[in-house]
């Protein structure tokens, strides 16, 4: 249970971030009753490419400095669409408008209940200060 919590943390402060750099609708889908796969996702929207791989940096260098979270996997860098970042339980999606359209990962994995990322961050921010 703390990793899940730590990881939860570390998602809400990842969506923190991408809210920071004006990514837009940002969420944080808890997948633990979903899937054993992964246990969050953070999913943003970009306007631009340049944008996109902004807020997939700021994100990495966070997990970077929270422990071992290393990026086990990245997709799109160079994308316009769509940049994905898997740190293991936790999964960064960036998305354009229109990806996020196209892809609707909301509607994907709707039995996912969303995190309230801004209690939380918030939460972490009282707790590391």
């Amino acid at each position: 249970m703390a990793r899940r919590d730590a990881s939860r943390k570390l998602a809400s402060l990842a969506a923190k971030v991408a809210e920071e750099l004006k990514g837009k609708e940002t969420i944080v889908l808890d997948l633990t009753a979903v899937t054993p796969i992964m246990d969050f996702f953070v999913v943003t929207t970009a306007t631009s490419g340049r944008q996109m791989r902004a807020i997939a940096e700021e994100v990495e260098l966070l997990m970077k400095a929270n422990g071992n979270h290393t990026r086990a996997g990245v997709e799109g860098r160079q994308s316009e669409t769509w940049i994905l970042q898997d740190f293991g339980d936790i999964v960064l999606h960036v998305l354009s408008t229109e990806g996020r359209t196209l892809y609707d990962l909301e509607h994907l994995w709707a039995d996912a209940p969303q995190v309230d990322w801004k209690a939380e961050a918030e939460r972490a921010a009282v707790t590391t200060n």
